[in-house]
């Protein structure tokens, strides 16, 4: 767009003099930056959710009364699996009698404290009840769909993403599938299962979850094959897991192998990872972060345990705490890494999830997205405030299709909506009860690890008012013109 002068006087851009700096050569937008910086986070989840990812941990039931664990757990995670209190054998003892006791125990605790949680697992060959070891053929599979169906649909709208199958190839050197009693009831079973799942719980992300993966090898491209299969015809599934159980060293290609799976449009997760203590522990540590870091579609980074003395490897010394619940480098590797690297800010279309909310800091100003004087009215404007995190600055995005979203309030739970469907320049902002029109549709737009909300209506940005960086300034649509008060950075903070 090409900006007149009389354009300039009228909208207030007299003070837009560094943004306009900005668009012109990045300068005076790098210094700044460089004379107001961010404070670093001092957890792992809470910086890992500035990168718009999560770094989470697995927990047990029967610990959760130590008060060191669970309050490192409360601490540093923003993402919470059960150990085993979701498998097979926990969750239906006997069959088609169901027991989610413990499991609640966990995702309660999890979401009662602003975290997400992932499932783990539907169907494992291991830790099945013996009730279905002693099952076979039509019988074994109608229990696993039936399975699937009952502790997805229990958990639906609870769970960020379910492990639906584990561990289900061979480490054979050849890619193989591994001879199970599930396998043996048809080669289509895990796509039964992840069709099963879907249909419980739509709005769970779907992955498949197995170790020995985490290099380009046979075993890793016989998931891949499969996963290339699933997409081609249809079959949903949204994620691959990574286990990451890892000794003193790590594939050279680990990095180029989470990327790959990513180019076939699912998601990657790292699920359980452990490293063996050792000289290279720390830096091990650093480098899957940054790996995950570097890919766009990695969501997240779960550590199999809490205390090294919590770890199923006994003597390994595998995770970031000691016994005690000290800090050990491999931590400080991780929040460094966390700290300094780059990431998608959950910006970008791939990377928008409709299930987290988000607050949305501008660019220019560093003050956050925000429903006035925390009304829940009709008609609230929408202002900028400086960053507290409540419930009037977190935002969800949800898809009304064709790469459009709506912004919900947590607040009130009305959507973000141009005013009187104006398609005029410097129309506010408001709050008004979803009606999926087209003034309250947003397309996403990527600059560097920015976002631009455009309106489906009017095809203008929203921007701050005058590039103002005031308290109360006001958000209005105006013209795209890429300016540092029309992008936003997407802070996921649950």
């Amino acid at each position: 767009m090409r900006t007149t002068p009389e354009q300039l006087t009228r909208h207030g851009w007299g003070r837009r003099t560094a943004a306009l700096a900005a668009t012109a050569g990045l300068v005076l937008t790098m210094l700044v930056a460089l004379a107001n910086p961010a404070q670093a986070a001092s957890t792992l989840g809470a910086s890992a959710a500035e990168k718009g990812r999560y770094f989470g941990t697995a927990i047990a039931a029967g610990r959760m009364s130590d008060s060191t664990y669970i309050g490192i757990a409360n601490r540093e995670f923003n993402m919470i699996t059960a150990e085993n209190e979701m498998k097979w054998d926990a969750t239906e003892p006997s069959q088609n009698s169901f027991s989610y006791g413990r499991g609640d125990q966990i995702a309660n605790w999890a979401r009662s404290n602003g975290k997400q949680v992932r499932g783990h697992a539907l169907l494992w060959h291991a830790q099945m009840p013996g009730w279905a070891q002693n099952l076979s053929g039509t019988a074994l599979r109608n229990a696993a769909i039936n399975h699937v169906t009952k502790v997805a649909t229990y958990y639906r709208g609870k769970i960020h993403s379910w492990d639906v199958v584990n561990e289900a190839f061979a480490d054979d050197g050849r890619g193989s599938r591994r001879d199970s009693s599930l396998q043996r009831t048809g080669n289509d079973w895990i796509e039964a299962a992840f069709r099963a799942a879907r249909a419980a719980d739509p709005g769970a992300k779907l992955c498949y979850n197995d170790y020995n993966t985490d290099g380009i090898n046979a075993k890793s491209t016989g998931v891949y094959n499969m996963v290339r299969d699933f997409k081609s015809r249809g079959v949903p599934i949204d994620c691959v897991g990574f286990q990451a159980h890892l000794g003193t060293s790590m594939p050279g290609d680990f990095q180029a192998n989470l990327q790959r799976f990513a180019d076939l449009g699912v998601d990657v997760q790292i699920t359980e990872l452990d490293i063996q203590q050792g000289g290279n522990q720390a830096n091990m540590y650093a480098a899957v972060t940054n790996a995950c870091l570097a890919i766009a579609r990695c969501n997240g980074i779960t550590v199999w345990g809490v205390r090294d003395s919590d770890s199923w490897r006994t003597g390994a010394n595998p995770l970031l705490f000691d016994a005690s619940g000290n800090k050990k480098a491999a931590y400080t590797s991780v929040l460094n890494a966390l700290n300094a690297g780059g990431g998608n800010g959950g910006g970008g279309n791939g990377s928008i999830d409709t299930g987290a909310w988000y607050v949305l800091v501008n660019r220019n100003s560093g003050k956050a997205l925000d429903v006035y004087n925390l009304s829940t009215a009709d008609g609230a404007r929408i202002t900028q405030w400086s960053r507290n995190d409540g419930a009037q600055q977190q935002w969800q995005f949800v898809s009304s299709g064709d790469g459009y979203y709506r912004l919900k309030s947590r607040l009130s739970g009305k959507v973000l909506d141009v005013t009187s469907r104006s398609t005029a320049d410097g129309a506010a902002l408001i709050q008004w009860p979803d009606a999926n029109s087209a003034n309250q549709q947003f397309s996403i737009q990527t600059i560097d690890s920015y976002v631009q909300l455009i309106s489906r209506n009017s095809g203008k940005a929203v921007e701050v008012q005058g590039a103002s960086t005031a308290d109360g300034g006001n958000i209005v649509q105006y013209s795209d013109w890429n300016g540092a008060n029309q992008q936003w950075q997407l802070v996921r903070v649950g």
